[in-house]
């Protein structure tokens, strides 16, 4: 019988558009790993899976994928262990410059960059991956453990941070992006959404970071505009580990024991936390405190929705000026939510009940000894509803959890 005409053509479309001769490429721990990792990311093509053996590969350089489609998969998180210890250079551990790549079971340790960077990559999965610097925290360790950046399709499900000098999990200048049930310990930032829309962070546990998570917008970067975010169902336990960021870094001024921080964002909604024993402040919502000569840069919190979170302790030893003399003032421990005052009556949205601590800064970039500090007591006001959808494409989720 001979095939319709238009049934032959979309069959030969489908055929056109699927890899046709998509493999699986072995790649063993042992002797010349490098050479032999790196020329398999080289010479693969979209559909191509390069399965990486269980065992520790030595490597001496970073790697750089730029191929679409490609799948990096190891044995587990524990069982392929991708050792950068004796790196030459400085950069990153991995380097992705593709769309629709999948990386996943396996590990990153001790870079002298970052440890995962992806940039204009979209639709880019990482699942179950874990990057460590096992000398613990310390000012030296790469800046990022896992870094997109400039991508539109972003899931980052089931990994492990630790160590990072400024930040576990960093996503920015990115949309569509969804972060959950990764566990992030011991890093300066413990996850940071910045100059990114559209991000869904849930389920993870984030702990003896020195922030928690934070949600920031920054001026003069290629992309801006940051917001449209949902931080829902994680928990924020005991982020009190010392700032070790190199000077100069934004999130050098981050305070030790913050859980959520966000500044100068729009529409953020924060509710169905856990935040346990953060010292500074359970959250804290400030403007960007820097002189800056971006004019589409808008320096203040707008629009943040506090929804109902469970809070435990916290606020018992904050570092922040004149924070011992605060905490008796309210009684041995700050309030849950910390404000700089600054953003006026579209700053905050608070939709349960909640006590706060308004330092009334009287403009942006002021210091913090112009302070005029003072209780809040919120009533609780209705739902915000955030002004779109939030997440990665559905079909990511697929290539994670097949």
């Amino acid at each position: 019988m001979r095939m319709p005409a238009t049934l032959f053509a979309a069959v030969s479309a489908l055929a056109l558009a699927a890899p046709l001769y998509a493999k699986t490429v072995p790649v063993p721990a042992g002797e010349g790993a490098q050479a032999r990792l790196q020329e398999a990311l080289i010479l693969a093509d979209a559909g191509d899976v390069v399965q990486l053996g269980a065992g520790r590969f030595a490597l001496t350089d970073g790697l750089s994928l730029d191929a679409k489609g490609v799948t990096l998969r190891g044995m587990g998180m524990d069982a392929t262990v991708l050792d950068f210890s004796g790196q030459q250079g400085a950069g990153e551990g991995l380097l992705v410059t593709s769309d629709d790549v999948t990386l996943r079971d396996f590990a990153i340790e001790n870079t002298k960059g970052d440890g995962i960077k992806s940039k204009g990559a979209d639709n880019i999965v990482y699942y179950r991956l874990r990057v460590t610097w096992t000398g613990g925290p310390k000012e030296t360790n790469g800046a990022y453990g896992l870094y997109p950046v400039e991508s539109t399709g972003v899931l980052i499900d089931g990994c492990k941070v630790s160590g990072a000098s400024d930040a576990g999990i960093y996503v920015g200048q990115s949309k569509a992006i969804t972060v959950r049930y990764n566990y992030v310990e011991s890093n300066v930032a413990g996850i940071e959404i910045e100059n990114s829309r559209d991000a869904l962070v849930s389920g993870n546990l984030v702990t003896r970071n020195t922030g928690g998570i934070l949600v920031f917008d920054l001026p003069s970067l290629p992309v801006m505009g940051g917001g449209n975010t949902l931080i829902e169902g994680n928990m924020v336990v005991g982020n009190d580990t010392p700032n070790f960021a190199p000077k100069g870094n934004i999130v050098a001024g981050v305070p030790r024991g913050t859980g959520v921080m966000v500044m100068a964002n729009d529409h953020v909604a924060i509710r169905g936390n856990t935040l346990v024993d953060n010292p500074t402040a359970q959250m804290l919502i400030v403007a960007y405190p820097n002189a800056f000569t971006d004019p589409r840069y808008n320096p203040f919190p707008r629009q943040i929705a506090i929804g109902a979170n469970r809070i435990v302790g916290g606020g018992d030893d904050p570092q922040i000026p004149g924070g011992d003399q605060l905490k008796a003032a309210f009684g041995g421990a700050l309030p849950a939510l910390v404000w700089d005052g600054l953003g006026g009556k579209d700053a905050l949205t608070v939709e349960a009940k909640l006590a706060g601590l308004s330092l009334n800064l009287p403009q942006q970039g002021a210091a913090a000894t112009a302070a005029r500090p003072e209780g809040m007591a919120f009533a609780p006001m209705p739902v915000m509803a955030l002004p779109g959808p939030v997440g990665a494409p559905a079909a990511l989720d697929a290539r994670a959890r097949p």
